[in-house]
């Protein structure tokens, strides 16, 4: 065996460990919201005992946000394979930016969101309501 072909198969073994490790953690490509179904069954494993009353899906499936009954929104993202949720609060902000919204939830670590709904500014008075 000569040692470019030694060399090239353990390359090939170090990048299926690799590959296996990734898929054993779960890792791959951002989550998409396709129904609002799934984004109710998201918006339950973000805020349990949440019940949307309406919904307004991102056109590209990477998150939503979602109105109950009680006037709170919750803002789902994608976070890692999964969509983190988090009820806004008062100190939360939103624009109107290149047909979509930008919400700022207030919180560091969660950061701003970019969601391009239908009847955005329907979202921003419900938004602006938890004030």
């Amino acid at each position: 065996m000569t040692g470019q072909l030694l060399q090239f198969l353990g390359s090939l073994a170090a990048i299926l460990v690799l590959a296996a490790i990734a898929r054993w953690l779960k890792l791959g490509p951002s989550p998409r919201l396709a129904s609002e179904d799934e984004a109710r069954t998201a918006s339950q494993e973000a805020a349990d005992g949440f019940h949307p009353t309406h919904i307004g899906l991102d056109k590209e499936g990477s998150g939503a946000l979602l109105a109950n009954a009680a006037g709170e929104v919750l803002l789902l993202r994608p976070h890692g394979t999964h969509f983190a949720g988090r009820i806004l609060t008062p100190a939360a902000r939103v624009r109107l930016e290149d047909g979509g919204l930008a919400i700022d939830t207030a919180e560091r670590r969660f950061g701003t969101a970019h969601l391009a709904i239908d009847n955005p500014q329907a979202w921003v008075q419900r938004i602006e309501a938890i004030r």
